[in-house]
């Protein structure tokens, strides 16, 4: 797990929050590097930490000037230009940590028009966990064709899809030799950043050398956007759940292209009561289901399920 520069990202924070944090952060040095989780800034509130899932309450209690002035490092001084990212209720600065705001929301249409009155900032710390993906693309690779299988991987929410997702793009993007795996070029449509977590066009997490992203976009806009300009061989996306994602995932099998997504859920029964998830599983279109576990373990493996082509249904698989 890649180890915190918390110097990067104390420079956000006002001088008041900055000196409680690095009051902090020097005395406990080991535990922040390695488990600090999120920071949590509310107004008129004490500011927590969570590091291993648990909450660490500091003695500084933020106000409006210190909010304000944190957004304002935030956004480079320029609350304007940061406006659409504002609008979905977060915002990715450098090493790939995700900012989520909460206010007073302004709505017009149907739409966000903006975040007056800024409450809360919770600093979600983002961490690559490098080779996470090693046993789940034991199940991932089909080795013969030098390709995937479409893939769908189920956990809780906080269970790891997404980091173990980043890590499958990584080295199937980059391919691995050991294996003599060759790389494939792969589109990601990153709807909310996490993923590649992009700031001013350069990805802040490695995803590999054959991998374009299309970020900040509807996932079935975005599926079938990259799908016509880049020409993948293998799209990826994260949390797939409606309809319309269904008709992308389908648009994508149409034109022969492999995929991997992710999906809420704990059994075949919680994914089956999403209608959209439920026609896919239906379809037959995912060869690989990957159930991940609910554990401190990020990206630990449940249960696998292969599709049996010939008798049109999932078989358990024994873990290897």
């Amino acid at each position: 797990m890649n180890n915190l520069n918390y110097e990067e990202i104390l420079n956000y924070f006002s001088e008041n929050i900055k000196k409680t944090l690095l009051e902090y952060f020097t005395k406990n040095e080991n535990i922040v590097l390695k488990y600090l989780e999120e920071i949590r800034i509310r107004n008129s509130k004490p500011i927590i930490l969570k590091i291993q899932n648990k909450n660490i309450i500091l003695n500084y209690i933020p106000n409006s000037e210190d909010i304000l002035d944190t957004m304002q490092r935030i956004c480079n001084n320029s609350l304007y230009s940061f406006q659409n990212q504002i609008c979905n209720g977060y915002i990715t600065i450098r090493g790939g940590h995700r900012v989520g705001i909460t206010g007073n929301v302004a709505f017009l249409d149907e739409k966000i028009t903006n975040i007056n009155y800024i409450s809360g900032l919770n600093f979600r710390i983002a961490r690559e966990i490098k080779n996470c993906s090693d046993r789940a693309l034991k199940y991932i690779l089909n080795i013969k064709e030098n390709n995937i299988y479409n893939t769908l991987i189920i956990s809780p929410p906080g269970s790891g899809k997404t980091t173990l997702l980043r890590d499958c793009i990584r080295k199937i993007s980059n391919g691995i030799e050991e294996i003599k795996f060759k790389g494939k070029t792969i589109g990601v449509v990153d709807e909310r950043g996490e993923i590649a977590a992009m700031h001013k066009g350069i990805p802040q997490n490695d995803i590999g050398l054959r991998t374009d992203i299309l970020d900040n976009i509807p996932k079935h806009i975005g599926m079938k956007m990259i799908i016509r300009s880049m020409g993948p061989e293998i799209i990826v996306s994260d949390e797939i759940g409606n309809s319309k994602d269904v008709d992308a995932i389908n648009y994508a099998a149409c034109c022969g292209i492999k995929g991997i997504f992710t999906a809420h859920g704990g059994t075949f029964e919680d994914v089956n009561l999403n209608p959209a998830i439920s026609e896919l599983l239906n379809k037959y279109v995912f060869e690989r289901i990957i159930f991940l576990s609910n554990s401190s373990k990020k990206g630990e493996i449940e249960k696998v399920y292969a599709l049996n082509k010939k008798n049109k249904e999932y078989v358990e698989l024994n873990l290897l």
